[in-house]
Formats: C-alpha cells, structure tokens, sequence
C-alpha cells in the first residue's frame, strides 16, 4: 500500500491518548460489539513493528523445536471457507520454520462465551486463543487461566516483544504480569448507528442520530417495506441490543455487569440499573418494538450474524457497530447489490465524546492447559511480524482471494463466491500496520476516526479488572437467571413486561444479585481511587 497505508497509521496515531493518566486508558466494544485504546507515545505505532521486518525462516533463539508438535489454535467466530487452504499453506512454513503445524479452530457465534469459559475451564488443550475485553480478559487473567508471557517473550518471540510497544504491554498487565498480546493497529471501536442509506433517501425517513430518530427510520422501513425486517438483535442480544442502548441513550460509563449503571461523567456514582424505573421503561420500549414488528420473534435463535443479515438484505439497520465493521458490512452489502448505500452515525457525535481503542481489546493469549507455550508463542510472533503469515491469514491467497489495485485491496469475486473474505480469520488481534490492506471505502472510516478524534476522551472502564473470588458461586448461578428471565425480556417475549421484572428481580436476587453488586462496586470505586479518576 506503500503512502497511502504509512499516511493512514499516521493519522491514526491521532487517536492516541496519554497513557499516563490511567494505566489503561481507551475505550469499548467489540465482536459482538463491545473495545479501546491510549498509548503516550505515539511514535512507537507508526513503526508499531519497528518497520514489520519479516522473519522468514528465522528460528526463535533459545527454544527447543528438535520435536513435531501441532498447536491448537481457537478464535471466535466462524470459519471462512477456504480456512482447509490457507491453513495447508501455513503449516507447511511452519514445518520449515518451527517443526510445528497449527490446528485453526472456531466457536461460531452461537453460544461462543459458553464454548469459551468451557476451553478455559476444563483442561482442554488449547495453545492459543483470542481475548479482549468482551470475552473478559481481566477476569480470566487474574484466575491465572492464561499463563504469564514475562519470562517467555524474550526467549520465544523477541521480534514480538520488540513490536509491541512497550506503553501497550503494560496497558494489558494484570497484577503486575502480561497474560496477552495486544493489537497494535489503533482505531476507535466505539459504536454508531447502521442503517440502508438507499431505503431511507427512497421513503424520505430521518437520519438515524439518536434513538427517538433510530425508531422513526424503524417504523419508516415497516410500513414502506413490510416483507423487510426493520432491525437484528441476534442471540447476544444483551450487548446487541441492552448495552447498545445504555450506551447511546443513558451514556454508560462502559459495559458494567450485574445490571450496574454509571454514567461517564460520573463514574463514582454507580448505582443499580436492574429493576430501576429507568429500566422498566427501556423494556417496554423493546417490547414495543417487538409488538410492532421491528425484529423477529425468533431473535434468541438467530444463526446468521446481523452484519449478514444487513449485507443480504434481510434486514434494515443495527443499532449499534464499529466503524471498521460497519465498512467491511458496507463493503460485503456492495460486493452483492452494488447500487445499495449503508449510512452510520457515531455515537460519540451524538454523545459528545468518544473514546480510542484500549490495548486490551484484541489479543492472543496462552491458556495455563497449553502443552507449547513456548512454540506457541514462537508462531504467534510468525503471524504479526512475518509478513508471509500475515498477509496469507488476513487476506487469502492473492490473485485467488484478492488482488491489490493501486495500493488498496480489491475482493476476487463477491461474498458469496469468494471463501476468504478480508480479514476472514476474524484476525483482529494479529493485524500489523505495516502490512494492512485496505479497500478504497476505508478513506471514509479514517473520515469518521478523524472526526472522533476532536472530541477524544480516555477509556475509564476497561483498565478495571474484577476479582469475583467471593461471588463466585453467585455469579454462576445470576447467569442463569440472566439467560432464563432476562433474555426473553430483551426479546419482547414477555407479554407483561412488569411482571417479568418484578420476576427477574425476585430470581436475581435469590441468586445472589446483591452480594454481587455490592462487591463490584466496592472493587470499582477502589479502582477509580488508585488511578485518580473522579
């Protein structure tokens, strides 16, 4: 990509904030939607991986290769369909280079955090495997389920210590030790409005900027296309729909658990949001919405990703998304119906504020089950500074996937026929500056990354990680209630939505609700006294 890759890194070292205000300072979302970031200097992204030097056929000095050993590998998310090729191609580098092979394996969406506590929790072997934020790092780190990388790095992967920069490795600690590597690409994964641009100039329907206007393009697409379905939740309905709209209705402070609310300017001043008349009010907005037709009845059950679903046209809008995905959505909707527009909206111009991405927010960790820490390691260093590696696990094969015109990636075919779409490994976490490839939409995310950088504010929340020790018991059996009684309350499946609260909250606190709010709250006003925030 040569300029017009190093000018957009440079721009997005813009978003940057000082690191030394808060350990961790950035901000949210993620996969599902849930992200975040601040680094001192900014100077270190740009040659974020002191230049991306490829290691072809470099051996790691001080690790033991003499035995074949295959790596497990878990991400999130499901599988491109030309995964079997491009893993055939990697593993014959990585016999060469690490006497190693990798296994590339995936969850799916469905049901992926049960899948993913049951990999950390169970002795699986498991060499590697994804981690942010939304998959509750910072809690999985301090119960020691990721072994501490310290001492490994410089022995396993020093290109990789190398690449990191250093503001960023302490950005993950946790206690004091890292457990992950932190992306180094620096974006804002803050959420904005995503609807069919074309639809809405076509009947005249308001730009989505706030709620009130969200529901009016809603009710809009209803009656102008009522075979179209005006909005998806999908199964993870509780970040999709119920964090999504603390975060542009009620400016929560970040994805506070346990039915928790602070607003950000106020972050001390947490209070309970569940069984709150605040809360009884956002559910009788859902339910409204589910009364009227706005999404499916069937949305817990969903397989498709809502992304999917807006490319090919089976629905209308998200409520909330980043702006990368909200490009790649548009990119996979143009791929298919070139004359369809997609429209987004930032919350943080709605908001005022937002917030860059936190180190935390993508990475790869070793889980403490590994056999090959050290191998695994070793490959992981193979995938962000190796520019072979990279680029096959992000793009495809070139010239079968995708070509690159005058500097920017170009799709081979549509989403339908190409099996390895951009960045199809879902590889968020391994993305290197220096090798990124970009279709020419991409100028219009730098667009919106620029516009939130005037109005930048540090991440307050995702530095914060919980120790649920002494509500551990409680904590598993509020999930529960969470999936039976609150779910379907999200979904508009309960006909008398007070009721369902008032049952909610009888079961959530039967579980152990108050020992755990208490708790938290505790932890989080000691945390923001540590790191001076007011």
């Amino acid at each position: 990509m040569g300029s017009k890759r190093k000018k957009a890194v440079g721009l997005l070292l813009t978003t940057v904030m000082s690191m030394s205000i808060f350990t961790a300072c950035g901000n949210n979302n993620g996969g599902s939607n849930a992200a975040d970031n601040g680094a001192a200097n900014a100077a270190n992204s740009g040659s974020a991986a002191n230049g991306g030097a490829s290691n072809a056929g470099a051996e790691p000095a001080g690790i033991d290769t003499s035995k074949k050993v295959q790596l497990q590998f878990y991400m999130l998310g499901n599988a491109p369909k030309d995964l079997p090729k491009i893993e055939e191609q990697i593993n014959k580098m990585a016999l060469e280079d690490l006497n190693a092979t990798v296994k590339f394996n995936y969850t799916t969406w469905t049901d992926w955090d049960q899948k993913y506590k049951l990999l950390l929790s169970t002795g699986q072997n498991v060499d590697l495997i994804f981690t942010a934020d939304w998959t509750q790092y910072q809690q999985y780190a301090k119960k020691k389920a990721f072994k501490p990388l310290d001492e490994l790095l410089p022995v396993a992967a020093p290109a990789l210590q190398k690449f990191v920069p250093q503001d960023m490795w302490d950005a993950v600690k946790i206690d004091g030790s890292i457990y992950t590597v932190p992306a180094t690409y620096r974006e804002y994964v803050t959420n904005g409005f995503v609807w069919r641009e074309d639809l809405r100039k076509k009947y005249n329907l308001p730009t989505p900027v706030d709620i009130d206007t969200f529901e009016a393009y809603l009710d809009g697409i209803r009656q102008n296309e009522p075979k179209l379905q005006p909005v998806s939740f999908g199964p993870d309905i509780m970040n999709s729909l119920a964090l999504m709209y603390l975060d542009i209705e009620r400016k929560n402070v970040g994805a506070l658990p346990y039915g928790l609310f602070a607003a950000y300017d106020k972050p001390a001043d947490i209070m309970p949001y569940w069984g709150s008349a605040e809360h009884l009010e956002d559910l009788k907005r859902f339910k409204s919405w589910a009364d009227k037709g706005y999404f499916s009845k069937n949305e817990l059950n969903e397989t498709e990703t809502i992304q999917d679903k807006i490319s090919n046209g089976s629905t209308a809008a998200i409520l909330g998304d980043n702006p990368t995905r909200y490009n790649a959505t548009m990119e996979k909707m143009k791929s298919l119906h070139p004359d369809w527009e997609l429209g987004y909206t930032p919350y943080g111009v709605t908001n005022g504020y937002a917030t860059p991405v936190h180190p935390i927010h993508n990475g790869f960790a070793i889980p403490e089950s590994s056999k090959n820490p050290e191998r695994a390691l070793a490959f992981y260093e193979k995938m962000v500074t190796d520019k072979r590696y990279n680029l096959l696990t992000q793009y495809g094969v070139e010239g079968v996937n995708y070509t690159v015109q005058d500097g920017y990636y170009k799709m081979l075919g549509d989403a339908n026929t190409n099996g390895f779409p951009r960045e199809g490994m879902n590889g968020w976490a391994w993305r290197n500056p220096d090798y990124m490839l970009f279709e020419p939409s991409y100028d219009g995310v730098q667009k919106i990354f620029d516009e939130l950088d005037k109005i930048q504010k540090p991440d307050i929340f995702t530095g914060f990680a919980e120790d649920y020790t002494e509500y551990q018991s409680e904590r598993a059996a509020l999930e529960q209630v969470t999936k039976q009684y609150l779910l379907p309350l999200l979904a508009g499946q309960v006909a008398n939505v007070e009721e369902g609260l008032k049952t909610f909250m009888s079961k959530a606190n039967q579980a152990g609700l108050q020992k755990i709010q208490d708790s938290y709250k505790k932890q989080w006003l000691a945390y923001l006294t540590e790191k001076g925030i007011q």
